[in-house]
């Protein structure tokens, strides 16, 4: 995870209310800034923590779910483009839903996450 964000997403930052956070937070923190596609996404981010040894960010609209290209422009806010993040599909009986339109990004801390090979998905054009 990125050690500095990025200006703009800085100028983001939610400085009151529940989920208020400053500077000196860091990547930890609430966002609402406007994604690629015009929408208002809401991120959360707990930043780098080494209690439960995972970064984590979520990002969510008010309407519907956010889109792939929504998701990627969340995940280059909060880590750099060579590093591999993941959205897990848990077993049902670990399901979690605290908002309609929210997902999750994922990334352990020191550990380099396994990778299928692209091809798997299709050709590299």
């Amino acid at each position: 995870m990125r050690t500095i964000i990025p200006e703009r997403l800085e100028y983001a930052r939610v400085r009151n209310g529940h989920f208020r956070s400053t500077e000196r937070d860091g990547t930890m923190g609430a966002f609402s800034i406007i994604g690629p596609k015009g929408e208002y996404l809401s991120i959360l981010s707990s930043g780098v923590d080494s209690e439960t040894g995972w970064e984590h960010v979520s990002v969510s609209t008010a309407r519907r779910t956010p889109n792939w290209t929504e998701m990627c422009f969340g995940k280059d806010l909060f880590w750099r483009e060579d590093e591999c993040v993941i959205q897990f599909h848990p077993p049902r009986s670990e399901y979690v839903n605290c908002h309609q339109f929210c997902l999750h990004l994922w990334k352990p801390i020191g550990i380099t996450l396994p990778m299928p090979p692209s091809n798997l998905v299709g050709p590299r054009s």
